[in-house]
This record gives C-alpha cells, structure tokens and sequence, in this order.
C-alpha cells in the first residue's frame, strides 16, 4: 500500500514538474490572445495592432555597430569609425520614443511579462536579426543583479531571449556581480561615467566559461542609450573567447535623450 501511494505521488510530481515547464508559454499566449492596441485602443486586436505597428516600427537606416540612426547610403556612423564598439554589429527595431517609450515602461516596472512575445516579434523584424539568431551558437540574455531581479520578479531581457531563441538562450552564462552605484541611476550618467559604473559588473558562469571559446553569440537587452552596459558585457565575453558578438535590443535611444557622448 505504502508503495502505491508513493507512485501515485511520483505521478503527480511528473505532472507538476510538466506544468512548471510550460509556465513560460504563457507569456506567448498572453501576446497571442485578442485585446485592446495598447496604442490605439482598438478592439479586438493583439496588443500593438497591425496599424499601429506599421506606423510606428517602420525600419530606418541605422548604424551597423551602434544602431543609431544615419542618412540613407551610410552603414557606419563616424563615432563608430573611430571608435568600433567591442561587439561587431548592433540591431535595433525601434528609436525609444513614443509609443515605445510607454510600453516598455508597461513590461518593466508594472510588471507585465505578457509583452515579451509582442515586443520580441517587433525585435525579429530587425533587417538582420532573424540571419544572426540562426547563425548564433548562444543567445545571452543581459542578466540583472540580484537585487534589481528580486525587485522585478522577472529580467525583461531574458524573456525577450526566450522568445527570440528558445533553444539557444542560456539564462545563467553570464552573471551579474553588481549593479553599479546604487545612489545613482545609470540613466543619468554619462558614456564614461557609466563604464567606470559598469567596471567589474559581469562575469562568466565559471563551469561554463571554457565552453565560450570560439563561440557565436548574439546578446539580448530591452534597451540601448549609450551601449555602455553592452560594451562592459561583451568585453567580458570577448575576455572569455568568444568569436564573435553581435547585439539586439528592442529600442535604441536617440543622442538627444541621452548623453552627448551617446556611442556604445
């Protein structure tokens, strides 16, 4: 009797681990499932309607190494020809403005996960990303530090790599050490200001860093103002032996929203 009652509880364990399992493909339903445009309201509609998306995440010529906008014709930006970022080429689809802006602000800080699967279908229209994704041998989520991710209660950016590259995103390859000075959000610190912010902040899984040697890597964040978090998360994989990094953000913000110095 003891040992049939302890199948049963197998059984249900098996279950319940299943369950678990699917837990994530509800955010994907959730962006599936008719409802009111986030944007124009209309209804019913997926949360940003086909309207709205045509409207507002039209593709622009932008930068191949810092997304930022450029005039039709130029591929690199002169910041860039001067400088070239640590990883080699950078997608954005959208500027972070509105409605962006507020959405983003929506999935974030009020706690809305349901907008991964939105937000990541408007990432794949990038010209580029679909060809990196499929060329990659990982897709790093940026990792929050643990502080920030209590907070939340979820990384935006790891859910975007789920949606992206189910297969391919690792959630634990790179490490978040700390966030940087607390007293000071890095939304009001410059370029420079932020790297010495950003000094030490990442770090390779140790049991996983030599498996990085000779890797394509694409890494994922929500949004980018002056790359200075990409930079100091690439160099890091760069210390580690990767081959090769690209980035994708969902929005990339204009110099005139962050700081003069607004290259990654």
């Amino acid at each position: 009797m003891q040992f049939k009652a302890f199948t049963g509880l197998s059984g249900v364990g098996r279950r319940l681990r299943a369950l678990a399992g699917a837990l994530p493909n509800r955010f994907a339903l959730a962006g599936a499932l008719p409802s009111q445009c986030a944007v124009c309201h209309a209804w019913p509609a997926t949360r940003i309607c086909p309207a709205c998306t045509a409207r507002f995440a039209q593709p622009v010529p932008r930068c191949t190494h810092c997304a930022l906008r450029v005039p039709d014709g130029v591929t690199v930006c002169g910041a860039c020809l001067r400088a070239p970022p640590v990883f080699e080429r950078c997608l954005a689809a959208v500027d972070y403005a509105y409605p962006w802006s507020g959405v983003l602000a929506d999935f974030k800080f009020r706690a809305d996960p349901g907008w991964a699967a939105t937000l990541a279908a408007l990432m794949r229209g990038s010209p580029g990303l679909a060809p990196a994704l499929d060329a990659a041998d990982l897709v790093l989520p940026i990792p929050l530090s643990p502080e920030r991710l209590r907070e939340r209660g979820f990384n935006q950016a790891l859910l975007l790599a789920r949606q992206l590259s189910p297969h391919k995103a690792h959630p634990a390859m790179l490490l978040r050490l700390q966030a940087g000075d607390t007293k000071v959000h890095q939304a009001q610190l410059t370029r420079a200001e932020r790297l010495r912010n950003l000094r030490g902040a990442f770090a390779v899984e140790p049991a996983q860093a030599a498996g990085l040697r000779g890797l394509r890597i694409v890494l994922i964040d929500d949004v980018m103002t002056t790359g200075a978090t990409l930079h100091a998360a690439a160099a890091t994989l760069r210390e580690a032996g990767a081959a090769s990094i690209s980035a994708a953000v969902l929005a990339r913000t204009e110099p005139h929203r962050s700081s003069a110095a607004s290259h990654p």
